[in-house]
């Protein structure tokens, strides 16, 4: 005889300990039927009229006795159970299928919660969970950044140029002079521009929920601007305003809008001018890359 492993008895010991509570999901340790005290082949009318004698002998108002009123609960919750045919299918093969466990409780907490909770609400629900991790993980991400730039040399020089020049070049000689330039840094901080490339500072207005809720606006609003673009550019023939132009260069390039505002504004010139979103410029601006990067190996 193959001996059982201990993986296998504990698995045991986890399926004997669901099994009982497959049957409890409706009517607790209680059959439903004998609360109600009718037959399982018992018709909706008869169902019916045991609920009402039952409740009338177990009113609270009518017998005080605590027993009575946990008895009184017990018998309403099973006759919600059974007085509606799908719940009453799902309660009986619960029972004729105890083991089944996951598959019961699924169709019970459907059958109970699914039809009273608003789709709309699970929606928004979800949507502000969603959008409140995004948020917190936008918020870490760019205060991470934050401190990996304060530790360079280049934005220690920034805030030194900018004491020099608040300062008029006078610095102090005192003892405490090192708590001062600590005092003096933390006041400056807030007025040095930090450009992080790859990062943005998190945004409301970026967030799931809030785009999903402007969404009908900015679908009009991408309409109306498509709109736009083909009367002037293609119907009208005119040339690309600046910002046009820019924008075709970074799509071109595939240059994220915040890597494309850090670039200066000669190199942004020179690439606008070459019209790249012209496949023979672009061709030709790729090989020309390609050839200075050989030549820089």
């Amino acid at each position: 005889m193959a001996a059982v492993s201990p993986h296998s008895i504990v698995l045991l010991l986890l399926v004997a300990l669901l099994l009982p509570a497959s049957n409890a999901i409706y009517c607790d340790e209680d059959d439903c039927y004998d609360l109600l005290g009718v037959k399982q082949d018992a018709n909706a009318s008869e169902i019916k009229k045991a609920y009402y004698k039952l409740s009338l002998k177990h009113h609270p108002d009518k017998n005080p006795d605590p027993e009575s009123k946990k008895l009184f609960v017990k018998v309403a919750n099973a006759y919600e159970i059974l007085k509606d045919e799908t719940t009453r299918e799902q309660y009986d093969y619960a029972v004729a299928h105890p083991e089944e466990f996951f598959y019961n409780t699924a169709q019970y907490y459907r059958a109970y919660y699914g039809y009273k909770t608003d789709p709309r609400a699970v929606l928004i629900g979800l949507l502000l969970i969603v959008s409140a991790f995004q948020y917190i993980n936008q918020l870490t991400t760019y205060s991470q950044a934050i401190e990996s730039v304060k530790q360079t040399p280049a934005y220690r020089n920034r805030l030194k140029a900018l004491e020099f020049e608040r300062t008029g070049g006078i610095a102090s000689k005192k003892k405490g002079h090192k708590q001062m330039d600590k005092n003096v840094e933390n006041e400056l901080r807030g007025e040095v521009d930090l450009q992080i490339q790859g990062v943005k500072k998190p945004s409301v207005w970026n967030l799931y929920g809030v785009q999903f809720i402007l969404l009908p606006y900015i679908i009009g609003k991408l309409l109306i601007w498509q709109i736009c673009w083909v009367w002037r550019y293609r119907v009208k023939k005119m040339p690309y305003a600046w910002e046009d132009a820019c924008y075709l260069t970074r799509t071109s390039l595939r240059i994220p809008d915040n890597t494309w505002q850090n670039i200066d504004e000669f190199t942004k010139e020179d690439l606008v001018m070459k019209r790249l979103w012209e496949k023979a410029n672009m061709e030709r601006h790729m090989a020309e890359a390609r050839k200075g990067s050989r030549r820089r190996r």
